[in-house]
């Protein structure tokens, strides 16, 4: 969005006056979503044999983390966490199988492009997640819940739509769910348990004695440990952050996603250390980025942040 002021009209004077009515339309969105259409998708999900929960940002924002584990854990279907929601279902349970797309991992993309169900909850197939769409999990139908509707069926059309937060959408799918037989989805499963440990995501070391940036990224994280708070600019970097962190709890990853907002790391972790002050929060940057934002430092140090 570009908006452009004259010339004459930024220096012109004027007198100004508080107006008597402020009239601000606001932001209503529907929360509760529409029964009819949950009690499709819980009938899709117990027809099902291999269905993926396909998490994205929408649930971080919606607190839903308790409820995502509990239909998780209820029903055995594997979890893949997008770029932005990292860390809203644990990196070390056993269902998670990582990120999904062109940066993510076997087991993850795997699961989306043999499945036959993908239950997308606050998420909008980006396309580092979907690739080209036309071959995108060619076999699955899609159950999509947003609490935008502008992005249900924008990308890719969606069989059962729900409109909704995400928080109340899940909790209802469990209610109904709990009602049915349990899923027949074990050799499914077992299928992408063997993916995920034929093909771990990992990383050369240097030959040369050095270290490589992912090694430093891993050992940082497990020094500082799960609870700590890490903001990433864009780039390579982001990338090895979001998958040699410790991703076991909510809301710790700040990250721009799809903005692509270079130099978002350090004001971000600044922002993030006023919030937090008594926890651990750290930046990873890529050099350029940093350049962007850096004499943000000074900030930090003048006001002991």
């Amino acid at each position: 969005v570009l908006v452009d002021i004259a010339k004459d009209a930024l220096q012109a004077r004027t007198r100004f006056e508080w107006p008597r009515q402020l009239d601000l339309p606001g932001y209503h969105p529907v929360t509760r979503p529409h029964g009819k259409q949950v009690r499709e998708a819980s009938q899709l999900i117990a027809e099902s044999r291999r269905p993926v929960l396909y998490v994205g940002g929408g649930v971080v924002k919606a607190r839903a983390w308790s409820e995502l584990k509990e239909l998780a854990e209820l029903t055995g279907i594997p979890v893949i966490t997008t770029l932005m929601a990292r860390g809203v279902f644990p990196d070390s349970h056993p269902q998670n199988l990582g990120m999904p797309g062109m940066h993510g991992t076997v087991a993850a993309v795997g699961a989306l492009q043999r499945s036959d169900l993908l239950i997308a909850l606050g998420t909008r197939f980006d396309d580092r997640v979907t690739g080209k769409l036309s071959t995108f999990a060619p076999l699955a139908k899609v159950i999509h819940a947003d609490i935008d509707p502008a992005e249900i069926s924008k990308n890719r059309v969606a069989d059962v739509p729900i409109v909704g937060d995400c928080k109340e959408v899940i909790s209802q799918l469990i209610s109904l769910l709990k009602r049915e037989r349990p899923l027949a989805i074990d050799e499914w499963a077992n299928y992408l348990q063997d993916l995920k440990r034929r093909y771990p995501t990992g990383y050369d070391e240097p030959q040369d004695g050095s270290l490589s940036p992912q090694h430093v990224i891993k050992r940082i994280g497990e020094i500082t440990g799960p609870d700590a708070y890490y903001a990433a600019g864009v780039g390579q970097h982001q990338m090895w952050a979001s998958h040699y962190l410790p991703w076991e709890l909510p809301g710790r990853w700040l990250n721009s996603g799809g903005l692509g907002t270079m130099g978002y790391c350090v004001p971000a972790a600044m922002g993030a250390k006023l919030c937090v002050p008594d926890k651990i929060v750290g930046g990873i940057d890529g050099d350029r980025c940093f350049q962007m934002t850096n004499q943000e430092l000074t900030t930090c140090a003048l006001e002991g942040i």
